[in-house]
């Protein structure tokens, strides 16, 4: 089992938005960033744990959890002239992006914002609080995974 981080814009889709959504799971559409693209269609794995974080938030924080229940396959809005994600040259025989599905696990009763994370000694080499880490899609260390849970009031 792996880890991972995904972020969100919450005025895009938050994870209030998940907990809303039939069986509380959605596809993770519209990464369009090669790195990412290739960790979530080469890597993720069913039952990979995911923690979700709301970017461009007041304050951006990870808000909760979720689990892989769906692995890579290609990502429609790619082929969706429409969509805010199309990318005329990806196409349906060769799709370039993909997506997967997430089932939510739990919202945290409070949110873990970067000032909370900093200065816990286990998130050091975080992605995520590497300076100038924009990714969409992280992978994250099982023992940082087991030490937001634990912030988090579940370890």
């Amino acid at each position: 089992m792996k880890h991972w981080l995904l972020k969100t814009e919450p005025t895009t889709f938050s994870i209030q938005d998940l907990a809303a959504a039939p069986s509380q799971t959605t596809h993770w559409e519209g990464v369009r960033n090669y790195q990412a693209r290739n960790y979530m269609r080469d890597d993720m794995g069913l039952g990979d744990r995911v923690l979700v974080y709301h970017s461009n938030a007041d304050p951006s924080a990870i808000v909760g959890t979720a689990s892989i229940v769906r692995t890579a396959y290609p990502d429609a809005s790619a082929f969706d002239p429409k969509d805010p994600h199309f990318d005329p040259k990806s196409h349906p025989d060769a799709p370039t992006w993909f997506m997967v599905d997430i089932k939510l696990d739990r919202i945290f009763a409070q949110p873990l914002s970067l000032n909370a994370l900093r200065p816990v000694a286990a998130l050091k080499d975080m992605e995520l609080l590497r300076k100038g880490s924009r990714l969409s899609v992280q992978p994250v260390r099982k023992s940082e995974f087991e030490a937001i849970l634990k912030l988090a009031g579940r370890g």
